[in-house]
């Protein structure tokens, strides 16, 4: 066993690759945090557009052919500082502080939330957790982002001069982002120039952290990894019984397939019945039998050969003691005796060969024999046919037919083979001048074939025992010695191979009784 075997054994267990399905399942939703950076880059852009807007409506509103009214603009920010969210700062063309909203009264300032961020946002274990893997990737994947420039430095500076200061003052729009004081959270500034005509007369820098937006992100990516933990919690469990309801009962398949045999392949028990209704139910079931069907087969073939040796037995033995008898015998009507019954006992031997070779060929091919469908009444019309012509009895054959065409699925030569061993059985038993009924009816999709005949009838006690290899039964019958008693366990092995059956009853007046019972073919 190689070092990786061990490994690739373990990976191909149902219950892993069931846990590894349910568990794909659950992070391909999950996948979708990563897309959180793009949302996160459009909540930016819409929060630096208000931004923006804000600032030009202000600018529009202090544009004056005078410069810059820093009551009015006073004015404009103590009208404005309790809806909204940004810092808004107010510079002459000199770029000296006009007006700042955070210094209009005690209320919180907005750069206020800046300086408060708690340190529960991104420390707690939940979420420390669920971001290790987008640290990483942001670490190890990602190229990284240049560094935004550091540093609150207008919070006390009276003249502002940052670079997107001077643009606005220069006539462009500004705008720049700042770490905010080596918080987690960052600023965005946006500079808009104050214009009267073509002059430039001051701008308006707004500002704003990210802190809002980093918060409503922290809020997601808790509840979607708390989803996902949960998840991964019911995938797991769910995958558990799962496996457990499959594998279990495959294991004890198993386990019963391994100890069913011994090391010579021969049975040694059998499947034990399962009581599950699903898939692996069935296959325990069919397991089940198909064992039953291989023991029958099985004791089938002891039994046969058992059979076999043992008719051989009497023929070899009557052949062994004429022999010998013979060597020591002078008369010559003695050794022509002695010479008949070795004849008889050689002949009696390739009869017994003769079937033993038919019913074994009946087990191993009647499976593979070419099926077709078979119309009974005109197979059992030839077959009666081909009797009245051959019989020298004096026996009449009356077959009575159903008024519907009854039709079976099966092989027509064996068919025939089975109504001439019975036709043939009925006629043995006949006596001079009576007669053999034979009839075809069809009954709830059944076909159903009956062969009657006026003989001495069949004991009830050996009706079965009939159908026995080698067992004969013929009271008092002229040439009774000359039947090997195969005929009819031969109609038995076709009837049964066709999904039949076979038995044998008493009439109600006097003769024997033969009813064939065959699956009848739908729509005949």
């Amino acid at each position: 066993m190689t070092p990786t075997e061990p490994l690739a054994r373990f990976l191909s267990r149902i219950s892993i690759r069931l846990l590894a399905f349910n568990l794909l399942l659950v992070f391909l939703p999950a996948a979708g945090l990563l897309y959180l950076d793009t949302y996160e880059r459009h909540m930016l852009r819409a929060q630096e557009g208000a931004m923006v807007q804000q600032g030009r409506l202000i600018a529009a509103a202090l544009a004056g052919p005078d410069g810059i009214d820093v009551w009015e603009a006073e004015r404009i920010l103590l009208e404005l500082r309790q809806r909204h969210q940004a810092r808004l700062r107010i510079v002459d063309a000199d770029g000296r502080l006009v007006s700042d909203s955070s210094r209009l009264g005690p209320e919180r300032r907005p750069d206020d939330a800046e300086a408060d961020e708690p340190a529960a946002q991104g420390q707690g274990w939940l979420y420390e957790l669920g971001a290790l893997p987008f640290r990483i990737y942001r670490r190890v994947l990602r190229p990284p982002d240049e560094p935004p420039e550091s540093g609150e430095f207008y919070s006390t500076a009276e003249r502002l001069t940052g670079p997107e200061v001077l643009a606005a003052l220069a006539g462009r729009y500004g705008a720049t982002t700042r770490i905010s004081g080596g918080q987690r959270s960052v600023t965005l500034y946006a500079a808009i120039p104050i214009r009267y005509g073509r002059k430039v007369i001051g701008a308006v820098l707004v500002s704003q952290s990210t802190y809002a937006i980093l918060q409503a992100l922290y809020a997601v990516r808790v509840d979607i990894f708390r989803v996902v933990l949960a998840s991964v919690a019911v995938a797991a469990v769910l995958s558990l019984l799962v496996s457990t309801t499959i594998a279990r009962p495959l294991r004890r398949l198993r386990d019963q397939a391994r100890a069913i045999t011994d090391r010579r392949g021969r049975l040694q028990g059998d499947f034990a019945p399962a009581g599950g209704r699903d898939e692996i139910g069935d296959l325990g079931r069919a397991l089940a039998e198909l064992t039953a069907r291989l023991r029958r087969h099985i004791e089938f073939i002891e039994g046969f050969a058992s059979d076999v040796s043992h008719e051989f037995k009497n023929p070899l033995a009557s052949i062994r003691t004429a022999t010998e008898v013979l060597s020591d015998v002078d008369d010559a009507g003695q050794r022509r005796r002695f010479l008949r019954i070795v004849e008889r006992e050689v002949a009696r031997m390739e009869r017994l060969l003769t079937g033993v070779r038919e019913i074994t060929r009946i087990d191993a091919h009647l499976g593979g024999e070419e099926m077709c469908s078979v119309d009974l009444g005109s197979l059992l019309g030839a077959v009666v046919e081909a009797f009245r012509l051959k019989s020298n009895h004096g026996v009449a054959f009356d077959l009575e037919r159903s008024e519907r065409t009854v039709r079976v699925h099966g092989s027509p030569d064996r068919l025939a083979q089975v109504f001439e061993n019975l036709l043939d059985n009925a006629l043995s038993f006949s006596p001079q001048g009576g007669s053999i009924r034979v009839e075809v009816a069809e009954t709830g999709g059944e076909a159903i074939v009956s062969i009657a005949d006026q003989g001495p009838g069949v004991p009830a006690e050996i009706q079965e025992r009939i159908f026995r290899r080698f067992f004969s039964y013929r009271p008092g019958a002229p040439g009774a010695n000359g039947h090997a008693g195969l005929g009819l366990p031969i109609a038995k092995a076709i009837v049964e191979g066709h999904g039949g059956t076979i038995v044998a009853a008493c009439g109600e007046a006097a003769g024997a009784i033969f009813e064939v019972r065959l699956p009848g073919e739908a729509g005949g």
